[in-house]
């Protein structure tokens, strides 16, 4: 027999026998498939939401051939590299003149001749919307002209074409409740517009802006500023140019040097995706060494690969094991009739490949399938439309034979176990027995112990290639010892029921086909765990460094200026009757000396100042800061330095927030509902102070023996006539001790205030005082449609008010992707654990069948597959959680490492880098998960024996 016809009825009796257990090839398939289909479809997203160039350049230009661009320098010479991006002044150029100095440049003298051009031109602006006013952006562009296919679309109505039309995203519709018809006015000309059309621009789908027909917005606009002082003008940008070039020749290279020797720079197609030689390219010599290393990257690509073929093949390992096993008549027939060994591990072998074939194919095609079925879906996710499916062949074909080669690896562990059985083993059933490894645990632990070391030490050495390098051995180490670890589980029966017992000492006994399991679900959970670890912990630290505007849950309708304190009233009525205001209001006041510095400001000294005088010494002085703050910084860890930076003495230097309108001193008036709505200080003894006359002083580091030193400059300006006459003569100092209540150290973070005073108080030091905010609880983030008519009201009431509500961390996507990991995990779990307890359900038929001899209930088979799969899930979520945290610590341990630096650079600086484990995630993974897959598991096993063929 040739090497080729016996290969060929191999992979005959693997195709018969595939056929013939249709569940059990289902199971391998789907393991294989599923990666296959993962890796298919996220090939085919990145590549195509990864725009090319020619995407970029529609996205910039339409279908225009350049987009030339006066950069304000004036009519000199500029070099630009070809993709009209980077830009700058030649080397010999002279010194640019002051910009009031340059001359104007003739942009359309610098086109080819025989060129047609389009303008564009934007300005933000004030708008009505169905729910009030919001601010936006709006081109003047004549977006129904064919030069503008492919940057801007219309998806409804009609492109505006009159001076009097305007045309929105639908992105802004959605945002402002507005439809086509409806009519909008900018504020301040007041000029409205009728909507014709929603516009979609492929490349920023969540753009909110307008566009207008060239001379509708700005020009109307600037003429009834020009009319009316009152009216600010419109602030608009630079103009651009889109150019077509002569039929036949676009916009060449030559033109653009042209262009560049007149000040314009231009990005043309031709030249970006056929760029000239860099001789040609003057700037080329300056732009040297820009290639960057992706060595790194290539290395955790590798990494993430060979890991998701080591997952496959121990999910699709136990089902070729178990196959093998229940094929082993099979194989010892072949086995009698001549076979050799190498043979019966060929028709493994075979197996693995016909299966890994199948599910490489059923992958790709699902993958294909999934991700244009998604497609709007994933598009409106990344705010870009796909310019075309792309597909690379090359990487498809290799995702497809990675299928292949899994297969064939998962089988041959197996392969080669059936090859060293004896035809007579084969041919009577019989097992065999076989003792477990002893080396095996050993290696596995001492492999465990230097991968946790490694990853530690490149943590603390802040080596990324040691922290990858180390997390992969402890897992691998892990790896080793899990089959000890499931004998172990084994005894731990010895107490339990009937059902959980057996199902231990079934996957004890059975650790061929327990062990990949457990190890599968450990490396997906490991993953997961590891990831949502750092997520976390990153979450918390940008959490900790946020320098929030007003206290989290508040809101802040302010005055823009003394003179139109008047308004506060209807912008109070604003607020209240739009935003979800919780309880009642809370007012604040400024406070100041001499004249006012908000109304006297344009002079050096001609107004006055007030604050706090702060102690100096213990407990009052800022340690981290001045003289000997760099020598403390060496020696304090990154918990003392968090315990400082957080002390009184320090919170004021980390850094200042005059969010509510006072200056620097943070002094407010105030009585005892700014306490209990903004300052979360619910103390009688501090409100009854202010009723007192008393100050309440919430950072302590500025009080002494319960006092402070409050100084006070008398400045009043020659301008300041009514105060001026009151107070002649020079400025006056004064200093004043003040009996405080001093807050605990905790509310010396409290945004935008350092001293709440009494209004009589105020009055009995000879300060002056005016009504300025309002505080509101709110018990919820207002939305954009409470927030736009909260805008409108304010605009009717003259526009002299604003409302400012407390700015949260940016979050991001960390929610949903702690999500997407949770998921990930669950499902690998569910599906490692549901084909374990399938093999184990076939693989102990005989003694399911001696249960029902025993006079065993019905009820048992059902009970057992739930704890076998419980078992699974849970040992493998139990040890992947322990290995993902190794990877997580050590990247935090190289994070600290560098946030330690920066702090002993700069003491002010913080090293807070915490490790916070995503408890939730975690939960889901070790509670719910297994608890389903065990429930999953009963309901779907059937109580009833099934007749069984004598064997013989």
């Amino acid at each position: 027999m040739s090497l080729f016809s016996g290969w060929r009825a191999a992979f005959r009796i693997a195709r018969r026998d595939a056929v013939r257990a249709k569940g059990r090839s289902a199971l391998v398939v789907a393991m294989i498939a599923l990666p296959v289909l993962g890796v298919t479809a996220a090939d085919l997203t990145y590549r195509s939401a990864l725009p090319t160039v020619a995407e970029d350049l529609t996205a910039d230009l339409g279908a225009a051939d350049a987009l030339f661009i006066d950069q304000g320098m004036g009519p000199v010479r500029l070099e630009q590299m070809p993709d009209g991006v980077m830009w700058g002044t030649p080397e010999d150029a002279p010194e640019t003149l002051p910009e009031d100095e340059r001359k104007p440049v003739d942009v359309p003298a610098t086109f080819p001749k025989g060129s047609r051009y389009l303008t564009e031109q934007s300005l933000p602006a004030s708008v009505t919307t169905r729910h009030g006013i919001t601010d936006t952006q709006i081109t003047e562009l004549a977006v129904a002209d064919p030069l503008l296919r492919g940057r801007v679309e219309l998806t409804e109505g009609a492109y505006p074409k009159a001076k009097d039309e305007i045309a929105a995203t639908e992105a802004f519709l959605k945002a402002s409740g507005l439809s086509v018809g409806d009519r909008v006015t900018v504020r301040g000309p007041e000029q409205a517009y009728t909507l014709t059309g929603a516009l979609e621009l492929p490349a920023d789908l969540k753009s909110e802006s307008l566009f207008a027909v060239p001379g509708a917005v700005i020009a109307p606009w600037q003429k009834t500023a020009d009319g009316d002082k009152e009216i600010l003008p419109p602030q608009a940008g630079d103009r651009k140019w889109l150019v077509q070039g002569p039929s036949g020749a676009g916009v060449t290279w030559s033109d653009v040097l042209a262009a560049n020797d007149r000040g314009v720079v231009v990005r043309a197609r031709q030249v970006v995706l056929d760029p000239p030689p860099d001789s040609e390219v003057p700037m080329a010599a300056q732009m040297g060494g820009w290639e960057t290393d992706n060595a790194e990257m290539t290395a955790a690509t590798l990494t993430v690969a060979a890991m998701a073929v080591l997952e496959i093949v121990l999910l699709a390992g136990p089902a070729f094991a178990v196959g093998a096993r229940r094929s082993r008549r099979q194989l010892g027939l072949v086995g009698s009739c001549g076979g050799t060994r190498g043979q019966v591990r060929a028709v493994v072998l075979a197996g693995g490949a016909v299966l890994g074939g199948v599910g490489a194919v059923a992958g790709v095609g699902a993958g294909f399938g999934l991700t244009a079925l998604f497609r709007p879906m994933i598009e409106d996710f990344t705010g870009r439309r796909f310019g075309e499916l792309t597909v690379q062949p090359w990487e498809i074909l290799a995702i497809a034979v990675l299928g292949l080669v899994t297969g064939v690896l998962a089988a041959l562990a197996p392969a080669i176990v059936a090859g060293r059985q004896s035809v007579l083993e084969s041919l009577t059933g019989r097992r065999g027995s076989r003792r477990s490894s002893r080396v095996l645990p050993v290696v596995g632990s001492v492999v465990l112990a230097g991968g946790v070391a490694l990853a530690v030490y490149g943590g603390v050495s802040g080596n990324i290639k040691l922290v990858a390098g180390g997390s992969v051995l402890a897992e691998l180490g892990l790896l080793g010892c899990i089959p000890v670890i499931v004998g172990f589980l084994g005894r731990l029966g010895r107490r339990l029921p009937l059902t959980p017992r057996i199902a231990l000492r079934d996957a004890a006994r059975n650790r061929g086909r327990t062990a990949p399991a457990v190890a599968a679900v450990m490396a997906a959970v490991a993953g997961s765990v590891a990831i949502a670890t750092y997520t976390s912990s990153n979450a918390a630290e940008q959490a900790y460094d946020h320098q929030p505007d007003l206290t989290a849950g508040t809101a802040a309708v302010m005055a823009f200026d003394t003179s139109q304190k008047a308004n506060l009233p209807r912008a109070r009525a604003a607020v209240e009757q739009n935003y979800p205001v919780n309880g009642g209001r809370a007012d604040v006041g400024r406070v100041w000396a001499g004249s006012d510095c908000s109304v006297y400001y344009e002079e050096e000294n001609d107004c006055g100042t007030i604050g706090l005088v702060k102690p100096t010494g213990e407990g009052h002085s800022c340690p981290l800061k001045g003289k000997g703050a760099k020598e403390l910084a060496l020696r304090i860890s990154a918990d003392e330095h968090k315990r400082l930076m957080n002390s009184p003495a320090c919170v004021d230097e980390r850094w200042t927030s005059v969010s509510l309108g006072n200056d620097d001193s943070k002094i407010v008036i105030g009585d005892a509902g700014l306490l209990t709505s903004y300052v979360k200080l619910d103390d009688p003894a501090a409100a009854k102070a202010l009723a007192a006359g008393t100050p309440v002083l919430l950072n302590p580091a500025y009080a002494e023996n319960g006092e402070v030193t409050l100084k006070a400059v008398h400045t009043y300006s020659e301008r300041d006539k009514e105060n001026r006459a009151l107070h002649p003569g020079k400025a006056r100092t004064t200093t004043d001790r003040l009996k405080v209540y001093v807050a605990p150290d905790r509310y010396a973070a409290t945004p935008g205030i350092r001293m709440i005073l009494p209004q009589r108080t105020a009055e009995e030091l000879g300060l002056h005082t005016e009504e300025h905010a309002s505080i509101y609880t709110l018990s919820r983030e207002p939305n954009d449609a409470e927030r736009q008519a909260t805008d409108a009201a304010i605009e009717q009431a003259g526009n002299r008010a604003y409302v400012m509500t407390a700015s949260g961390t940016q979050q991001g996507d960390d929610e949903a992707v702690l999500l997407i990991l949770a998921l990930f995990a669950g499902v690998v779990t569910l599906g490692a654990a549901a084909i374990t307890t399938g093999l184990s359900k076939a693989d102990a038929e005989a003694d399911l069948t001696t249960l029902s001899a025993v006079g065993a209930p019905p009820g048992v088979r059902r009970s057992l597959s739930g704890f076998q799969c419980l078992v699974v899930a849970l040992t493998g979520v139990m040890l992947g959680t322990l290995a993902g945290i190794v990877p997580a610590v050590a990247l935090r341990l190289t994070d600290l490492r560098a946030a330690l630096a920066d702090m002993r650079a700069d003491p002010m600086e913080s090293a807070y880098t915490p490790i916070v484990m995503p408890w939730e995630t975690i939960a889901l993974l070790a509670l719910v998960v297994p608890v389903l897959a065990g429930l999953l598991a009963a309901a779907l096993t059937s109580s009833r024996q099934k007749l069984a063929r004598r064997a013989g």
